[in-house]
């Protein structure tokens, strides 16, 4: 069976590095907010490319600290609404919830699945501060159109990086492009600790420590609280771990890309549809991090068990858009087609950078052997 991810083949390769980092915080004494956080923590900046980056607990409270912080700044109130994709994954949606703001859900790109910035310009109103823009499976959103709108009315925008590590567009990486960026380190994540953890990006000094008092129990000096806050800290493991992966993370990109071509160029099969586009073909492969190869088909079920049969492991990322989940059942009279048919469609294919390449061609001809209704 070729595994849709095999992290135990990941962290293999670097087992010795991964034994050596944590055996030094083992042995420092010092468990929380010490030297591996706040080297973890430049070296992260440095690679995406900011002057600042704090480590939170995870990729959800990165995204909600942010927006909590601007509300602390007076940048947002309860109430304002965010622009947010419909077919995102709902951990966006319930940052922009527990900051009681309003989300806006807004119907993606067919080709891209990310926000269409026509239709984002579209659901601009008199109440719109923000715009969270989701790296969705990898891909950044069209920021350079993104910017532009937010610098005319006026908008904050938040970077859903959690997939998105390394990704790029005209240089910049994710992280790098709005006023601040959240990343998820979940162990299945292009750059995934050994455990939850996640962390901010930000060239505003104000906001970088209004989020990391924020996560600190409100607290930027000890005993003294400035905020009711939480806590949400970075530990110095997985911070030591993931300074050791990050070096690695280019490469795994690389071979990312290279199973995505491999894919787009192997798989003819009329039934299954690619996720790059034949006009953007060479952008996205140098572009994409491919955190997930996502295609669509109408025969999704039968796709995934033909697949299954032949020893391929294929997952879908994600059954059930956020509208129509429980937690949202208020809005569960609203309707978006263009989100509710990708939900319905999509497969994710095995894309692990520890895949050779006679597991690829497996997962081709496994593909193309589907029968094409």
């Amino acid at each position: 069976m070729i595994p849709f991810l095999d992290l135990k083949a990941i962290n293999s390769q670097y087992r010795e590095e991964l034994i050596e980092a944590a055996t030094r915080v083992i042995d420092s004494g010092w468990y929380i907010q010490g030297n591996e956080v706040k080297s973890f923590e430049q070296a992260f900046a440095a690679y995406c490319g900011t002057e600042h980056c704090i480590g939170v607990a995870n990729g959800l409270d990165a995204l909600a600290l942010t927006l909590r912080a601007w509300k602390e700044l007076g940048k947002l109130q309860d109430g304002d609404e965010v622009i947010v994709p419909a077919n995102t994954y709902i951990a966006t949606i319930l940052a922009i919830t527990e900051n009681n703001l309003k989300p806006i859900l807004v119907e993606p790109d067919e080709e891209t699945f990310n926000l269409c910035p026509q239709k984002t310009a579209a659901a601009i109103t008199a109440n719109t501060r923000a715009i969270v823009a989701v790296h969705l499976y990898g891909r950044l959103a069209p920021m350079v159109d993104i910017m532009v709108l937010a610098k005319q009315h006026d908008l904050l925008v938040l970077e859903d990086a959690a997939q998105a590590h390394g990704a790029s567009v005209d240089g910049h990486r994710a992280g790098s492009w709005g006023h601040a960026a959240g990343f998820s380190f979940y162990p299945g994540k292009n750059l995934g600790a050994l455990g939850d953890a996640g962390a901010v990006t930000t060239n505003n000094e104000e906001l970088a420590q209004t989020i990391r008092a924020l996560g600190n129990y409100g607290s930027e000096q000890k005993y003294q609280n400035q905020y009711q806050g939480v806590n949400s800290r970075l530990d110095e493991l997985q911070a030591a771990l993931l300074k050791v992966k990050l070096h690695c993370l280019d490469s795994e990109t690389q071979r990312r890309r290279e199973i995505a071509s491999a894919y787009a160029n192997g798989i003819n099969n009329p039934a299954i549809r690619s996720p790059i586009a034949s006009d953007t073909k060479a952008n996205c492969l140098e572009n994409h991090a491919f955190h997930l190869y996502v295609v669509r088909t109408a025969s999704r079920t039968a796709l995934q068990e033909h697949l299954q049969g032949l020893g391929v492991q294929a997952m879908i990322h994600y059954p059930i858009p956020p509208h129509q989940q429980e937690a949202y059942e208020s809005w569960s009279a609203q309707s978006y087609p263009v989100t509710e048919i990708i939900h319905q469609e999509v497969l994710s294919l095995p894309i692990s950078p520890t895949m050779c390449d006679e597991q690829v061609n497996k997962v081709i001809e496994a593909c193309n052997s589907f029968p094409a209704y």
